[in-house]
């Protein structure tokens, strides 16, 4: 196909390798993207393709994918190439052979994590707006993690849940939320760590060596606590890691209260993309933080 055959050739430009004109098959990546494994001269890749309006979500990957990696604590697929073409835009990466995501691997990650976790910024959000999903997600810094969570993660998705019309979720119920945001948050003052940003288990992977590998960030600097939070959200995540994690970053025992206010904004993200009963959970995490609230 013409569209293979133009990515090719702009991998090549970019990364200065041959590779073949068209993909050798086309593999799992999630729900979003067309993932390839893709044959070249200098190793295979994997390559998500896009519509061409997408490109600024891939470069934006890209760009996270680099910041973690410059953090030399945990590994992720080294970015070869990002752009576009005519008719679609690309991520070009390290392919990485999967392996068996043992009890060593899990605590690894813990371990890794938590190094991730310590490098910091003087300000929460990031250098550049990203998406969560296929959803925007805003990164304009703010000094105040409270103001940043409240106006740059629940209020944009609640005001998507209010344009859906679900019923479930009416917007006076998610302005009590809003205004009792900082009653939450009181007294607590994280640090703006550096997190995945998304960080539940279909978004890491074990090498064939048994490293691990963390895929598809939302990257920002943010309260390391909301990583560890979405890894309850779905599961995925082994106790030796949550102890690997304990041990070399101990967390605070309120965390697990904030951790269904943080795990709100990502069923909310559901709801707008996927609706179904993602609206009537949020709802009900709704309910639950006024009632804490009101404490």
């Amino acid at each position: 196909m013409e569209r293979f055959a133009a990515v090719a050739r702009e991998i090549g430009a970019l990364t200065g390798t041959r590779c073949a004109l068209g993909p050798q098959r086309r593999v799992s990546g999630g729900s979003i993207n067309e993932c390839y494994l893709w044959p070249a001269a200098a190793g295979p890749m994997f390559v998500k393709l896009a519509p061409p309006e997408a490109r600024a979500m891939l470069a934006a990957e890209a760009a996270g994918l680099a910041e973690l990696e410059r953090s030399r604590t945990v590994r992720v697929p080294r970015v070869l190439a990002s752009g576009h073409t005519e008719g679609c835009a690309f991520l070009a990466l390290e392919w990485i052979e999967t392996g068996v995501a043992g009890p060593e691997c899990e605590a690894r990650l813990g371990r890794e994590l938590a190094a991730l976790h310590a490098v910091t910024a003087p300000r929460f959000g990031w250098v550049r707006d990203n998406t969560i999903g296929r959803t925007p997600q805003v990164n304009a810094a703010s000094e105040d993690w409270a103001e940043f969570f409240r106006e740059r993660r629940l209020r944009p998705q609640l005001e998507m849940a209010a344009a859906h019309g679900f019923a479930e979720l009416p917007a006076a119920a998610g302005e009590r939320l809003l205004e009792s945001v900082p009653v939450l948050l009181a007294a607590h003052r994280p640090a703006a760590s550096l997190l995945h940003g998304d960080l539940w288990g279909g978004n890491w992977l074990a090498s064939a060596s048994g490293e691990p590998v963390l895929i598809d960030p939302a990257v920002y600097y943010g309260d390391r606590e909301t990583d560890l939070a979405m890894t309850r959200l779905f599961g995925g995540f082994g106790e030796r890691f949550y102890q690997a994690y304990q041990a070399a970053a101990p967390l605070a025992p309120a965390w697990e209260a904030r951790a269904e206010l943080y795990n709100l904004y990502h069923v909310l993200n559901h709801a707008n993309l996927f609706g179904g009963g993602y609206a009537r959970q949020a709802r009900a995490m709704i309910e639950r933080l006024l009632a804490q609230a009101r404490r």
